[in-house]
């Protein structure tokens, strides 16, 4: 399965279980995305606070891929499937550098 590599920023929610995280993606494009997720989502293992800012990933599905006019491996990747991630911005679709894609 496909992933896109982010950035865990910060714990935003450690009341219950699952503790809720803050990721960014910057895309192909250079904007900031911002997501709140369980971190089990996201990460295979506990975050440690300590450790900020942390790898991360969110499970994607690539919809396309083509090279952009500067030359670069692009891909347009979707985040509904298989877990329904969005951002907080409601985006769900995004283009970002075939080299930020992880196999998971």
């Amino acid at each position: 399965m496909k992933a896109i590599a982010v950035e865990i920023s910060q714990v935003v929610d450690d009341s219950g279980f699952p503790v809720f995280v803050e990721c960014l993606l910057i895309d192909a494009m250079s904007q900031i995305h911002r997501f709140v997720e369980k971190e089990p989502v996201v990460s295979a293992t506990a975050i440690d606070i300590e450790s900020l800012p942390a790898l991360g990933v969110i499970a994607c599905e690539v919809e396309s891929e083509w090279l952009d006019s500067e030359g670069r491996l692009v891909v347009r990747a979707a985040t509904t499937r298989p877990w329904g991630v969005e951002s907080t911005a409601g985006s769900s679709s995004f283009v970002v550098l075939a080299e930020q894609l992880r196999e998971i």
